[in-house]
């Protein structure tokens, strides 16, 4: 009696088993390949990534560097405005010293106080402590020698902005 042959087990069987081994070793192949391809996207993601976040750092860089530009041009200006004004504001005090009216008073004081709204501080240092950093000391006069030199009188007021002198006060020291 002939028994049938089992699934798997005849002449044809070889073959097949054949067929499914290469099927399987060409999807094997296959998913290899596209787990590579998937790994060298991801990294050109990654370096296309961090290439965009090197730009954003370096335009952001770049617009607070303008910022600070801009603003050290308009400060530049400013100060070489108030530079130019000074002599001005020197011949409006010799000419209240020799007796201008209270018209050049209103004058020298609605531009002073717009300036000083600004930044601008006058250095009138009169009766004060010499100090070499605010002072110009062009004459001397001798003191008692027992005190710190002091500014006796103003020959011609100094000037800062925003902190910084300008312009030094020119003084007469005593002691």
């Amino acid at each position: 009696m002939t028994t049938p042959e089992e699934p798997g087990s005849g002449p044809g069987s070889d073959e097949a088993a054949l067929e499914v081994d290469a099927a399987a070793t060409d999807a094997a192949a296959e998913v290899e390949e596209d787990l590579d391809e998937l790994a060298r996207v991801s990294q050109e993601r990654d370096e296309y990534l961090d290439a965009l976040r090197r730009l954003q750092a370096d335009f952001e860089n770049y617009k607070k560097r303008m910022i600070r530009q801009q603003t050290e041009h308009l400060e530049r200006a400013a100060v070489a405005l108030v530079e130019k004004l000074l002599p001005v504001f020197d011949t409006v005090d010799l000419a209240i010293a020799h007796g201008g009216g209270e018209e050049v008073k209103q004058i020298w004081t609605a531009l002073f106080d717009a300036l000083e709204r600004e930044g601008l501080e006058r250095i009138d240092p009169a009766g004060g402590a010499f100090d070499p950093t605010m002072h110009d000391a062009v004459a001397h006069e001798p003191g008692d020698g027992s005190s710190e030199p002091e500014v006796c009188e103003v020959m011609r007021a100094g000037y800062r902005w925003k902190g910084r002198v300008l312009r030094p006060a020119m003084v007469k020291v005593k002691g």
